[in-house]
Parts: structure tokens; C-alpha cells; sequence
């Protein structure tokens, strides 16, 4: 980390950064060249492995590249209010941002899946609800595990 001024170590202040988001952007390789999506996640914390959660449909481009190499790069991120200066190259904005790496793993069975998807609902809504096995059978679960994030932000003094 180039700005350790801005380094998040604090797990409280990255668990708000990731509460505060609602999409990530994965990044993954498609044969040579890179391939990124944004996508509405869930996510929970076991000690300091952060675990993500997806859903998409059950084919696809995400889904062909995953499975030949489940590599990937996220970073989340939220903007806040500009920053104009005098001088043009210090303006830009607050932000807050999680950018870490991990592997995909797909998610095949219905009870992970559901639990997997009621963690998303709940962060994406703030609702608890129970998905039936059929429809977490209707959809394509992933997860990535990331132990190698880092968190950083540019708060309004």
C-alpha cells in the first residue's frame, strides 16, 4: 500500500466500508485478456478471511471463464463528495475502497446455496428471508475467499 496515510486496518471500519456497498467488480481472465463485472454481493467475515457472495444465471461468459481458471481481483468502492483544490491535480474525491484477491468457488449444494443467498438478499435489502431449494436451484451460487485484501479510504477532515 503506496498511502499507509489512508491503509484501513481497523476490521470494524472495513466491515462498514463493506456494508455501506452494495457491488462488487470482479475481475478474472478470459484466455488473454482481462474480463470484468460488477455484481451485487453479500459478504461475511471469518476472522480476517473475507468471504463474498454471488449469484448469476447458470451459463455464461463469467460463469465458462470461472470454471477455467477461478482466479480473480475485486474491488469495492464507494464515492463520496468531490474534492475541488486550487490546484487541479490535488482535486478528486472521498472515497472508501476494498481491492483484494482470491479464488472463486462455486457453490453446489442447496442448503450453502440458500444460506449463501440469504446473505446477499439481507445485505443487498436489509430483509431476512428464506429461499426455497427450488429457487436457489434456479441459480448459479459462488463465493470468492480472500485472505489478501486491503482496505484504504480519504475522509472528509
Amino acid at each position: 500500500m503506496r498511502r499507509k496515510d489512508r491503509e484501513i486496518t481497523d476490521i470494524h471500519v472495513i466491515t462498514g466500508i463493506l456494508d455501506r456497498c452494495k457491488t462488487a467488480s470482479v475481475a478474472m481472465m478470459d484466455k488473454d485478456m482481462p474480463y470484468v463485472v460488477p455484481l451485487s454481493y453479500g459478504y461475511e467475515m471469518k476472522e480476517d478471511i473475507l468471504v463474498l457472495y454471488f449469484h448469476c444465471a447458470r451459463e455464461g461468459r463469467k460463469i465458462d471463464i470461472l470454471k477455467c481458471d477461478n482466479r480473480v481481483c475485486f474491488t469495492i468502492f464507494n464515492e463520496g463528495e468531490p474534492l475541488y483544490t486550487d490546484i487541479p491535480c490535488n482535486s478528486g474525491y472521498y472515497y472508501s475502497s476494498i481491492i483484494g484477491n482470491g479464488v472463486a468457488e462455486f457453490i453446489e449444494n442447496s442448503v450453502d446455496k440458500r444460506y449463501a443467498l440469504n446473505k446477499m438478499f439481507a445485505h443487498q435489502s436489509g430483509k431476512d428471508v428464506e429461499f426455497t431449494e427450488t429457487q436457489a436451484d434456479s441459480v448459479c451460487v459462488f463465493k470468492i475467499v480472500s485472505k489478501d485484501y486491503t482496505a484504504k479510504q480519504k475522509v472528509k477532515m
